[in-house]
């Protein structure tokens, strides 16, 4: 997939198929609109294009009531890759950006950049300055241009409506497998293996520590998860939270033990998915508890892999 930061380069392919939003999270609701983009994009002989934003809109003009983000920017392009997206415009959202108006948004990076055959957008979306564009400005000014836009309906799930909002709370509460829906994937985090106390290895139970990238997290609990490590998804279980056992840490923390696995990570950055919630984190009266129970969410683990559903359905070592 092509990359662009500036919607005046040459090199941007055109006539295209497009959508455009901050698409965070990519869930179902999104997966169905880049589905449409793509499959009519190869119909029509254009590119298949999303023209996204960085930050969130929200995060200049609300600082306040921006949400945090599920996926870094890098994280949304490479999900956008893997559905067919084949160039990405990510437009710097700035005030300049924004006072731009409906018309001009439009007329300027839409229609003559890129040069849209048709345009796909998830129901109620609005831009420009103001908020006052809509599909229907679209529509008028698109008569201009020979391009068609198209409002997709929302997704539905449990009589609800799949949003990166409601993914974010379903995230947050510990609810991974209702995430897991909305996504069509396990959610996943990343990050750099630090240094921590090294408390795990005097438990029999040694951990990697991951200074996570991303800012949403599941609640504090232990949950079974699937680790990618050196390109290889090992199975482990995951832990997030202050510790209190051993004295609690300041901030939250993510530690992830590996099953079956003896080597050095330190510096690694690994990618964990998580899978199934076991329990939430708790304090106990001693270390020795503490192993106990880490032993029985092992074995917890182990049985949730062994599942003949969960073997087909992921390749984990």
């Amino acid at each position: 997939m092509n990359i662009f930061h500036d919607w005046r380069s040459p090199y941007l392919q055109t006539p295209t198929v497009l959508t455009m939003g901050v698409f965070d999270g990519l869930h179902l609701g999104h997966q169905t609109i880049l589905r449409r983009v793509v499959e009519r994009a190869s119909a029509l002989a254009c590119a298949a294009t999303v023209v996204t934003f960085d930050p969130h809109p929200r995060a200049v003009l609300h600082p306040e009531t921006a949400p945090p983000l599920l996926q870094t920017l890098g994280q949304r392009l490479e999900a956008l890759r893997i559905l067919g997206i084949q160039q990405t415009l990510v437009l710097r959202f700035e005030l300049e950006l924004a006072a731009l108006t409906a018309e001009e948004f439009a007329r300027t990076i839409l229609f003559t950049a890129l040069r849209p055959r048709e345009i796909y957008l998830g129901e109620n979306f609005v831009f420009g300055h103001g908020r006052q564009g809509n599909i229907a400005t679209l529509r008028d000014l698109g008569r201009d241009y020979d391009c068609t836009a198209y409002e997709v309906e929302a997704v539905l799930l449990r009589g609800r409506r799949v949003s990166s909002t409601r993914l974010r709370a379903a995230i947050q509460s510990g609810q991974i497998n209702l995430a897991r829906r909305m996504l069509m994937r396990p959610y996943g985090v990343e990050g750099e293996v630090v240094a921590g106390r090294r408390l795990g290895r005097t438990i029999h139970f040694p951990t990697a520590n991951i200074a996570v990238i991303n800012r949403v997290l599941p609640a504090d609990g232990v949950y079974v998860t699937a680790t990618l490590v050196h390109g290889v998804w090992r199975r482990s279980v995951t832990n997030i939270g202050v510790r209190p056992t051993v004295g609690g840490d300041l901030q939250r923390v993510v530690e992830t033990h590996l099953l079956d696995f003896d080597g050095d990570l330190y510096g690694a950055c690994l990618r964990t998915r998580f899978l199934h919630r076991l329990r939430p984190e708790q304090k106990f009266a001693s270390l020795d508890e503490l192993r106990a129970q880490i032993a029985r969410d092992v074995a917890r683990a182990r049985a949730y892999f062994r599942r003949a559903g969960v073997r087909r359905s992921l390749t984990v070592t």
